[in-house]
């Protein structure tokens, strides 16, 4: 029987054994990929003071964490929502004084009170790498290139990635198409929700031909090419160009220059990757700065729930039924060498029921 208080509250599940082994699979084979690639690991707590959490990255609002007060030290502590922010933390204080550029990697649960629009879940699992000290285009090939690769090792397949500036409208109402403060604004509203109509309303008729600059990349880069800008973008879609050419025969490329959703603290480059089958963004990167020191950093994160929800089976392994009186040195010899073994507890115990493909016989493994 069920009662109320075993419920669960709304967008956070129980990760059930399959789910849990598929999950555990997918974050390893991420980790390896990376760690294959200099990344080293770091493990942030779960828990830290809110002001480090909210003031090390532009956009991270507070408003999403659970808060609580601290009774050691009386201060405000948040559970993270973004594991980005803590690396930031990490590298501009503990390891300030490593070489850079500096590859590091995570993986953890993140949590935040509400839910995304287009995602109910309110706990996630987060892996990612950054590249604290660069934000170049060799670094955000690097950083995308990684992302691809990293969740192929999970299990995805038709891998695609959208590239985005996150700061294009500043970069062209500097000089080339100017804006006021106020309609800076108002442009960036009516481009991310692809208004014509509005867009001119506000101002930003010269803004009119990027909402016709996406699409796959080939055709989109050139389109956004034929925007003239007195070379404001030139670098940038330079830097574009470069980074799809790295890219393009492991994953589909394509180009929305205004997409902003996901990029609050994302510099000159953003871009999202997705997978076949898999509902939604599986991840999120790009080019930032940390806040105290202003290090340029690059990076991405991934979230694989999503992606655990599309693959069939959890990884398979052989299954060793001991019994009762079994040989103990015969039973470690076999653990040692990769085997997975079930002790009977009692005589009515069975491997077959318990889902044992093998039982030990005569100090070895024999098959049911």
């Amino acid at each position: 029987m069920t009662k109320t208080d075993d419920l669960l509250p709304i967008g956070l599940s129980d990760r059930l054994p399959r789910e849990a082994a598929i999950a555990t699979h997918a974050m390893r084979a991420v980790l390896d990929a990376m760690d294959g690639h200099g990344y080293h690991r770091v493990s942030p707590p779960l828990v830290e003071f809110e002001k480090s959490m909210a003031e090390r990255m532009d956009g991270v609002s507070p408003r999403r964490m659970f808060r609580f007060t601290d009774p050691s030290s009386l201060r405000t502590l948040a559970l993270r929502s973004d594991m980005t922010v803590q690396i930031g933390r990490i590298a501009a204080t503990s390891l300030a004084g490593c070489a850079r550029p500096l590859r590091l990697c995570y993986a953890g649960e993140v949590a935040t009170i509400t839910a995304d629009q287009l995602d109910p879940a309110r706990q996630r699992l987060q892996l990612g790498a950054e590249i604290i000290g660069a934000d170049t285009v060799a670094a955000a090939a690097e950083v995308v290139e990684l992302a691809i690769e990293s969740l192929k090792a999970a299990g995805a397949t038709g891998v695609s990635v959208d590239f985005t500036l996150p700061d294009l409208v500043d970069t062209l109402a500097r000089d080339a198409m100017p804006l006021s403060d106020d309609q800076k604004s108002s442009v960036r509203r009516e481009l991310d929700t692809k208004d014509a109509g509005g867009l001119k309303q506000a101002g930003g008729g010269a803004y009119l031909p990027l909402l016709y600059a996406t699409g796959d990349f080939s055709d989109a880069i050139g389109s956004l090419q034929n925007i003239d800008a007195g070379g404001a973008l030139a670098s940038r879609i330079e830097g574009l160009k470069a980074i799809a050419q790295r890219v393009a025969d492991q994953a589909r490329v394509t180009l929305d220059p205004t997409e902003r959703h996901g990029f609050e603290y994302q510099s000159w480059f953003g871009f999202t990757i997705y997978a076949q089958g898999a509902r939604g963004a599986l991840g999120r990167g790009g080019t930032y700065s940390i806040r105290g020191t202003d290090e340029a950093a690059t990076g991405f994160s991934l979230y694989l729930d999503r992606l655990i929800d599309t693959l069939d089976d959890a990884p398979q392994r052989d299954t060793l039924f001991l019994p009762l009186g079994h040989d103990r040195a015969a039973a470690e010899r076999l653990r040692a060498i990769g085997w997975r073994t079930v002790a009977a507890l009692g005589s009515q115990d069975d491997g077959q029921v318990l889902g044992c493909t093998h039982h030990l016989s005569g100090g070895d493994a024999t098959a049911y």
